[in-house]
């Protein structure tokens, strides 16, 4: 049975081991947090972005999670600059088209503020512009596609945090951190 590592990946940290980006300035990698040969990301997840990222050392089901054709669901926690409203909501569910196609349908829903760790370097603040929360359910996995989704129906996202993969999620992980996932 493949191992399976559920890791808090903190915003500014790269969804890889090694840094092949700018010589002389290393960026921050998963090797900072995570010292097991042979388990790899199943997926990935953008520097400016946190939460869960699933690691394994089973290719096939690296390939089960991170391939859109199987479909496995990811939640994310989503702060957005403005009021979502139900048409913007609407557009989400039916699947929006962007430059790359049109996406699958997701789960969205405007949520409460969750209570999360707080973010370094802190979202920007801005006193004449509300903010607010979705939970968003997709189930592929473009480059950069939530963040793509919510600016395509006028909801720029300032903070996007992954909290669940197949059914594994981030409750109870501390930034930073990893566990064994229960089998």
């Amino acid at each position: 049975m493949p191992r399976v590592i559920l890791f808090n990946k903190p915003f500014g940290v790269l969804s890889q081991f090694t840094d092949k980006g700018t010589e002389g300035s290393p960026r921050p990698t998963l090797s900072r947090y995570i010292e097991l040969p042979g388990v790899y990301a199943a997926g990935r997840l953008d520097r400016d972005s946190e939460g869960l990222l699933v690691l394994t050392d089973g290719g096939r089901l690296q390939k089960r999670l991170s391939d859109p054709a199987f479909k496995q669901p990811k939640t994310y926690l989503v702060q957005i600059e403005g009021t979502p409203t139900a048409d913007q909501l609407d557009a989400l569910r039916r699947g929006v088209t962007l430059k790359d196609g049109p996406t699958r349908p997701a789960e969205a829903e405007e949520i409460a503020a969750p209570e999360l760790w707080p973010r370094d370097p802190p979202v920007r603040f801005r006193k004449t512009v509300p903010e607010a929360w979705l939970r968003l359910t997709i189930r592929e996995g473009r480059n950069r596609q939530v963040r793509r989704m919510t600016a395509h129906v006028g909801l720029p996202c300032l903070r996007l945090v992954r909290w669940s993969v197949a059914g594994w999620t981030l409750d109870g992980l501390a930034p930073g951190t990893w566990i064994d996932a229960p089998r």
